[in-house]
């Protein structure tokens, strides 16, 4: 009895952090950019860590040589890092893109020295981070920019998407597109509540940007940089530790940016945990309690269904809990979906339940105990 009492507060707890992020996100107003390009314009720098990446970055590339912003206003610097492929020579082919090659060897973060080593080369006062396998929507900048000016920021989290070859036919979406989907909506809604309400910091590598100067006066990634994941929250932290009020969530279709899914369930899990791994040394203890609540929330289910081995009203609760579970979060990843455009997926949710309490306990396990291969290198 008292197990299952205990698990009903875990629940209880849960289910108004799930409650909270909705209201959150439906609280949040879209933002529209301005429809007209004013002479003095916001200048960016557009930094792209890139290893391996010869069959995506040219899409990016081209993305972004179309921008509807004015071409003297940005730059876009690519740090290569270390690639055993074409990437760098696809990069060289765009003339009017700046070619870093990363020198540096035998280091735990080399995404965090690639971004550093390209804000050392910027020109510009902001600083714009993406992925190499993104693509970025024509009105990206201009959005940035409009939000830059109306805000006055230090730091902006911004939308991400993941998308794969067969998006334009979800009947042909794999179990593993499916489940990437869902979990990823979450995240990305959860991101977005939590700026927005300034209750804890989380943002994505992908989609990001932040003054120059701030980025500087934080120390960079000083004390951060022998970890191999965090070039985006564990920064985002440093610099809402100075500017607590200058940290925000920019949600606006026109800025989402869209990323590739992973292609194995191998490459999913290295991905997640390496955003786990960093989880240990967030500072910000809010969000490491919402972490913790989540965990054991998890882990309750784990505990039921061992127990439904010897008694079938561990069972009951167990299928209780999972449907409870469901009813709270689909509101919640409903709204987001729309958000995103990914209403699609929402009929699998029930279903992918079990799966996704699978992956969550051992991403964090693993994150915690173990190494990940990232980039074809081990690290830790």
């Amino acid at each position: 009895m008292w197990p299952m009492i205990i698990i009903s507060v875990l629940f209880m707890f849960y289910a108004g952090i799930i409650i909270f992020y909705n209201r959150s996100w439906k609280a949040m107003p879209l933002f529209q950019p301005a429809k007209t390009t004013p002479k003095k314009e916001i200048k960016f720098s557009i930094i792209i860590p890139a290893r391996n990446e010869e069959k995506n970055i040219g899409l990016l590339l081209n993305s972004l040589l179309i921008q509807n912003y004015p071409k003297e206003f940005f730059e876009i610097i690519v740090v290569d890092d270390h690639s055993t492929d074409h990437t760098a020579q696809v990069v060289k082919n765009f003339s009017d893109v700046n070619c870093i090659s990363l020198k540096d060897d035998q280091i735990n973060s080399y995404k965090k020295k690639a971004i550093e080593t390209g804000i050392a080369a910027a020109q510009n006062e902001w600083i714009v981070c993406t992925d190499a396998d993104c693509v970025a929507p024509i009105n990206w900048l201009m959005t940035y920019s409009s939000f830059i000016k109306m805000h006055q920021p230090s730091f902006i989290a911004a939308p991400v998407k993941l998308v794969s070859s067969l998006e334009a036919d979800y009947s042909k979406l794999n179990i593993l597109q499916i489940f990437q989907s869902l979990d990823f909506i979450t995240l990305q809604g959860i991101t977005g509540a939590s700026v927005f309400k300034k209750v804890h910091n989380m943002c994505n590598g992908a989609n990001l940007a932040y003054r120059r100067e701030a980025f500087y006066e934080v120390g960079g990634f000083k004390g951060i940089d022998d970890i191999a994941s965090g070039d985006d929250m564990l920064l985002m932290h440093k610099i809402w530790k100075k500017y607590p009020d200058g940290v925000h969530y920019l949600k606006s279709k026109e800025a989402i940016v869209e990323t590739l899914s992973a292609d194995s369930w191998k490459s999913f899990f290295n991905q997640r945990i390496r955003w786990a791994s960093k989880a240990k040394y967030y500072e910000d203890k809010k969000i490491f309690s919402v972490l913790l609540l989540v965990y054991l929330f998890n882990i309750s289910f784990l505990f039921l269904f061992i127990m439904a081995l010897f008694s079938i009203q561990y069972l009951y609760f167990l299928f209780t809990l999972w449907i409870l579970k469901t009813i709270i979060e689909y509101p919640f990843i409903s709204n987001v979906s729309r958000f995103f455009n990914k209403q699609n997926v929402l009929k699998y949710f029930f279903f992918f339940q079990p799966l996704h309490i699978f992956y969550t306990i051992l991403a964090g396990f693993l994150a915690s105990f173990g190494k990940y291969e990232w980039k074809g290198r081990r690290v830790r």
